[in-house]
């Protein structure tokens, strides 16, 4: 397993299979790259299932155990199941989708080796779901995420990014999830530094603390330093709600051991970074393994390494990091 230079083994990948997405979501960050969005029909940039699984053979050597499918929305990626069933035994399988394609394929994922499903789901409310994702797949997704509880893809996690626009709704959602079973919420701290609009960003510690009020039990994650309030009942009978808040948390930063893979087939140490992008070349094993080496060794917590505080308790950029950086590189 490998291993960067603060003791952080590297144990799970997010592999992005295209930036396409059938919404447009006010709050997206592809990924970190940005909007890059483009037409909806398959692009020659995207990384084949060959090339993904070639990949996933070389993170398996290293002992990478887990793997998340993201996008864009990567349910448009019609050889979804092939990429899944391809995928190397001793990987834990997961998914990130909308849901609006959940209905008329769970079944096919869940056999083809899927574990675990993610859904993003802003609100219990149709007006205000039309205006986060800026689509009017409502209903849709609701009869995706039946789907995956039908085809036994449970719990299902439903995502919910936490920002001005959202966070009426986050009680709403608290209870649904509270009173159906098979289902868990996972509320995500709004990320202004890569999406802009700094002022629609909330202060999540008034969330866990309306939490915290209501929870029968309440769990710590130490290995992503997280909370889990368990709600109308202790852990295993109550609605499990996490709280993912990676904003200005060095200790979240320090716990981080994954790497991304954008659609195009460039390795990412970090959400937050586009400088340490790393190509893997023609996707031969040789240079993904290279590359990965590389990629893991260059890794640095980003918030109190890559981003420090200054006199004024201010969070920026460590320039004496990215010089570094910069004359490795060149």
């Amino acid at each position: 397993m490998l291993t960067d230079d603060f003791g952080r083994e590297v144990t799970g990948v997010r592999v992005s299979l295209t930036d396409r997405c059938n919404f447009d979501c006010v709050y997206c960050h592809n990924e970190g790259l940005g909007d890059t969005r483009g037409p909806m029909d398959p692009r020659e940039n995207e990384m084949s299932a060959d090339d993904v699984v070639r990949f996933l053979e070389v993170a398996a050597e290293f002992g990478v155990d887990a793997v998340k499918f993201t996008g864009g929305e990567p349910m448009l990626r019609q050889d979804l199941e092939e990429i899944i069933a391809r995928t190397p035994d001793s990987m834990e399988v997961s998914l990130t989708t909308n849901g609006t394609f959940l209905p008329g394929r769970a079944e096919a994922l869940l056999e083809a080796g899927l574990e675990r499903v993610n859904v993003s789901q802003d609100a219990l409310d149709r007006e205000a779901f039309a205006a986060v994702t800026q689509s009017g797949a409502y209903d849709r997704v609701l009869e995706g995420v039946d789907a995956a509880l039908e085809a036994g893809l449970d719990p299902v996690k439903l995502n919910m990014v936490v920002f001005e626009k959202t966070a009426g709704y986050v009680p709403g959602m608290v209870e649904h999830v509270a009173e159906n079973d098979g289902l868990q919420l996972q509320l995500i701290e709004y990320m202004p530094e890569l999406t802009g609009k700094p002022e629609w960003a909330i202060d999540i510690q008034r969330v866990h603390d309306w939490l915290a009020e209501r929870a029968d039990e309440i769990q710590h994650r130490e290995m992503h330093d997280r909370k889990r309030y368990w709600i109308g009942g202790p852990k295993g009978e109550g609605g499990m709600v996490e709280i993912v808040d990676p904003v200005e948390n060095p200790t979240f930063c320090a716990n981080c051991h994954r790497v991304r893979v954008t659609h195009e087939g460039y390795l990412k140490g970090c959400l937050n970074r586009n400088d340490d992008l790393k190509s893997m070349g023609e996707m031969t094993k040789p240079e993904i393994r290279e590359a990965f080496r590389e990629v893991v060794a260059n890794r640095v917590p980003y918030y109190g390494e890559y981003m420090v505080r200054n006199g004024d308790g201010e969070w920026e950029i460590n320039d004496e990091y990215v010089d570094t950086y910069a004359d490795v590189d060149a």
